[in-house]
């Protein structure tokens, strides 16, 4: 009730008490005007409007409010203001002193229109997002030109807290993953190879496609969804207590003392996880190969062998990389992005990880693309 306008009626002895409260302003003025409009208004007798509840009040609560009470003036009721807070009673008065006219009824608005503003609205914003991208994209560019012209200036310390966090500490989840998912997919493979006594392409089911494609792209939206947030709450929450604003006072590039780092520990440890991925897939449609299709694993590695081609492994691992700066810049970029309030840190965090993981399925889609003109 706190966040929406109110009033309610009750009886005190021989008097209609109204009771308002909540939000009185210009965004709850159609739903104010309607349950005003509900209210059953007495012919006459004594009224009290009392108004200690209404946490705040503009210029259409005022008129609202104003309204009521001219109303029930016409009615022949005496009318009792009360409890109004201090702070509030200037704008009651001043409303008080213009014409007693009533609200506009609020305009509607055509559903194809509105639909049709939404999708443009919608495309400014993927237009102003991309820009900025870009932008930020320049401006670490820049900043690791100055790098490596210096390499002294390289943060190693920061880089290898990074690596652990992005990396070794993703260690379970990605095996676990992989290996779960590589399960999965040996397992629907077989139930439609069966039919045909071909159980055993099973094999080069899961080897080509968790080399090519599965086992990085799983990879990678993995570490959007945990390095990635995590890189835009960390300097989200440096944002909002003003430590990037003392570090620039310092002299300090956040470009190079934060996104830098981070940015390398991805390149560095995205690739060693799809790896790790590839794996860990094979392993667990390995293992489902033997227990339900009684495919042994020499069988397996034979056939597996066989069916891939020399270029199969680097085509997905060659990808990562690309992934890799993606989740980087976009997480980082977001967390510069944050305003000083907890609610923009929370916003920018769920940016992040939805944009990486569209970014990366764009990327792995270009990709495809790519190989496929290349006849790779």
């Amino acid at each position: 009730m706190a966040d929406e306008g109110w009033i309610e009626a009750s009886g005190e002895g021989d008097a209609l008490v109204l009771h308002a409260g909540g939000q009185w302003r210009i965004t709850e003025a159609a739903a104010l005007d309607a349950k005003l409009g509900a209210l059953r208004l007495p012919p006459a007798g004594h009224v009290r409007l009392d108004l200690g509840a209404i946490a705040a009040l503009d210029t259409a609560g005022a008129w609202l409010v104003l309204r009521l009470e001219r109303a029930l003036a016409a009615r022949g009721c005496v009318v009792t203001i009360a409890n109004l807070a201090p702070d509030l009673k200037p704008l009651l008065r001043q409303v008080e002193k213009g014409p007693a006219e009533a609200l506009p009824p609020p305009r509607r608005v055509n559903a194809v229109i509105a639909g049709i503003a939404a999708i443009g609205a919608g495309m400014i914003e993927f237009l102003r997002t991309a820009v900025g991208q870009l932008d930020f994209l320049g401006l670490v560019v820049l900043g690791l030109l100055r790098t490596l012209s210096r390499p002294g200036r390289v943060r190693f310390i920061a880089l290898s807290t990074h690596m652990e966090r992005a990396g070794v500490a993703a260690l379970p989840i990605v095996g676990l993953l992989s290996f779960l998912v590589g399960m999965v997919t040996a397992f629907q493979g077989a139930q439609q190879l069966q039919r045909f006594g071909a159980e055993i392409f099973v094999v080069d089911l899961l080897g080509i496609g968790f080399l090519r494609e599965m086992g990085v792209l799983l990879t990678a939206i993995i570490v959007a969804g945990r390095s990635g947030s995590a890189f835009t709450a960390e300097i989200g929450a440096m944002q909002v207590n003003e430590e990037i604003d003392a570090m620039t006072t310092l002299g300090l590039d956040p470009i190079e003392v934060l996104v830098l780092p981070r940015l390398f520990a991805l390149l560095l440890m995205l690739p060693l996880l799809a790896f790790y991925a590839d794996a860990m897939g094979l392993l667990g449609g390995a293992f489902l190969c033997w227990v339900s299709l009684d495919i042994p694993p020499p069988v397996f590695l034979n056939e597996l062998h066989r069916a891939l081609m020399p270029e199969t492994f680097w085509l997905g691992l060659v990808k990562a990389p690309f992934f890799a700066g993606t989740i980087a810049l976009v997480g980082c970029r977001e967390g510069l992005q944050v305003t000083r309030s907890a609610e923009s840190v929370g916003r920018h965090t769920t940016r992040s990880v939805v944009h990486s993981i569209f970014l990366v399925i764009l990327l792995d889609a270009a990709f495809s693309i790519i190989f496929s003109w290349l006849n790779l």
